[in-house]
Formats: C-alpha cells, structure tokens, sequence
C-alpha cells in the first residue's frame, strides 16, 4: 500500500488516491449494511414461520 501512495503522489495525483480510498470505503460499508440486511430477513423469516406452526399447533380450531 505504501508504494501506491508513493506513485500517486509522485505523479501528483492525490485527488485520485483520494476518491478511490472513498469508493473502497463506501463500497465496503455497502456490501456489510446489505449482508446486515439480509440477515435480519433471515431472522424474521425464522419468526414468521415459528409463530406460523406455532399457531398450527395451538389454533383455535
């Protein structure tokens, strides 16, 4: 990592290191607040479907 750094600012090129370490660190929070989401659909599918048989098992009918 050092030596990218290096070359981008041997070239002057800072503006660019800058908006990729933002696109990498947007990206990344992207991927882990959309692996969060998924998750928690997971977790709430689990409950709908407990609370289903649940209901199955003690109805009222």
């Amino acid at each position: 990592m050092p030596d990218i750094i290096e070359i981008f600012s041997a070239r002057g090129d800072l503006a660019h290191l800058a908006l990729l370490l933002w696109a990498l660190s947007a990206s990344a929070l992207a991927w882990f607040a959309l692996r969060e989401l998924a998750a928690a659909s997971r977790r709430f599918d689990d409950f709908v479907r407990e609370l289903a048989r649940f209901n199955e098992h003690f109805g009222g009918k």
